[in-house]
């Protein structure tokens, strides 16, 4: 029917798509389920909403006082601040909202101006778009109230920062949809997530040591992001104030440069969506190599061949699967970074929480403590990533020993090698305590070792549990 039947016009496809996605929503409010999600988006709404409201009222109070005290360079300040929020919250949000693929939109017969002028739409019906619109229009009426000879030049300069963040934003959304379709991208992403909470922990202290030596640095940085869609922005408003309209034109010219070439890209990336790109994790079709049958024991490498044929198969196996796994990979990291969050925080010569250091004959056995409590964690569920292939194991003529065997010294490795670096980094930052509570710290910790690993063999092979903590990111 569509090469026979003639398409609709822009805006009719437009309020199409519109009612079909307000016909989907209506449809599923007769499920109890969704009733409870609506009530929760409600009462999120509302909390938001006064957050917002605070928000306004701070920048119309600002826009006053930059106006009538003749601050107006410090207007960039302002756009900074509802430029990062415009660019930031959706990607912290964009796991815990209802996400929309605009490629489902391809089975309708949509021309493409249809489809781009839908995804730029999308793009300022989302909440920190929303909220950034009242913020814009707060400082519009603050200056129509206070000084109304620089108006024209903030709505010129407020449209054009909004056609740069819409594209912006659907720039970097398309792009992280194109590179999150991907398993081990998606596992890297949440790693470098994590990693990135962690390492906020060492602003605080950073600060607190180095705050004063980088206090001239911020002219530098000020400098530096003059070329920048929120400068640009500010300094169209400071020209106008001053009567000076070459910086207008500039920040104006700036603004539009950057419009053009962001709406430039974004055409060609909704181009390539339009024409069918397909996202998904299937291999290319490649031709088949013949490749020889080795044994067990040649295949597990010749630094495992003095262990038993199964326990070596498995022992490669469990490293092949952790170095697979970009998340389970990159929290091993997470012991160092702990090690020295702590150390800065309770040890060395210049604690950061505490007003005196914690000696080392008892920090030394905390942190071996805490570490060897984190780290035996996941030998409780042994079993946790094997998935579809745990009834290979009952498949094949293996004992459950020999494969208890080869994961607890993966475990016995991975503890080895943590301990012996955190070892390494608690000397450097605090020092190792007297002989006598070093020695029995690791008999002790040799001891807690080998009867976790009892309990632990008994708990994986009788309260076997498949691991779903972040399926819904995997999905």
């Amino acid at each position: 029917m569509a090469d026979v039947a003639p398409l609709p016009g822009l805006l009719e496809q437009i309020r199409l798509v519109a009612g079909l996605r307000w016909r989907i929503l209506r449809n599923n409010m007769k499920n109890k389920n969704r009733v409870w999600d609506v009530i929760g988006v409600v009462i999120s709404s509302i909390v938001g909403l006064v957050f917002v409201a605070g928000i306004a009222i701070a920048i119309f109070a600002g826009t006053i006082s930059f106006l009538d005290n003749h601050h107006e360079a410090r207007f960039g300040l302002l756009f900074w601040g509802i430029f990062l929020w415009w660019q930031v919250l959706p990607i912290f949000v964009a796991g815990f909202s209802p996400s929309f693929s605009f490629r489902s939109l391809l089975r309708f017969p949509l021309k493409f101006s249809a489809f781009y002028s839908i995804g730029i739409a999308y793009g300022l019906a989302d909440s920190a778009a929303l909220a950034s619109l009242v913020w814009l229009v707060t400082m519009i009426v603050a200056a129509m109230i206070t000084r109304i000879s620089v108006v024209p030049v903030m709505v010129l300069a407020s449209v054009l920062f909004v056609a740069v963040n819409v594209t912006l934003e659907r720039l970097i959304g398309s792009w992280l949809e194109k590179i999150l379709a991907k398993r081990k991208a998606r596992e890297i992403f949440l790693a470098l997530f994590v990693l990135l909470i962690v390492g906020v922990q060492f602003i605080g202290p950073a600060i607190q040591k180095y705050g004063k030596s980088t206090k001239p640095d911020v002219a530098k940085i000020v400098r530096y992001a003059r070329p920048s869609p929120p400068s640009f922005a500010g300094e169209m408003i400071a020209g106008s104030a001053g009567g000076d309209l070459a910086t207008t034109g500039i920040g104006a010219a700036g603004l539009a440069g950057y419009a053009a070439l962001l709406g430039g890209l974004l055409f060609f990336r909704y181009r390539d969506q339009f024409r069918g790109e397909e996202l998904s994790e299937t291999v290319a079709p490649a031709r088949s190599v013949a490749k020889s049958v080795v044994s067990l024991r040649e295949a597990a490498g010749p630094e495992l061949r003095l262990l038993p044929a199964t326990v070596a198969a498995v022992l490669g196996k469990e490293f092949r699967y952790l170095f697979r796994n970009g998340f389970v990979a990159t929290a091993l990291f997470f012991p160092p970074m702990l090690v020295l969050l702590f150390s800065i925080q309770f040890g060395g010569a210049h604690p950061t929480t505490v007003k005196n250091a914690v000696s080392p004959s008892l920090f030394f056995p905390g942190m071996m403590a805490y570490l060897t409590l984190m780290l035996m964690a996941p030998s409780f569920n042994s079993f946790a990533y094997e998935g579809r292939g745990m009834q290979t194991y009952f498949m094949l003529p293996v004992r459950f020993r020999d494969i208890l065997m080869a994961k607890n010294l993966v475990t016995v490795t991975i503890l080895t090698g943590e301990i012996a670096l955190c070892i390494a980094l608690l000397k450097w930052r605090v020092g190792l305590p007297p002989r006598p509570i070093f020695l029995a710290t690791i008999c002790a910790l040799i001891f807690a070792v080998a009867g976790q690993l009892t309990i632990a063999n008994w708990s994986s092979l009788k309260f076997p549990k498949k691991n779903g903590i972040w399926k819904n990111v995997w999905q």
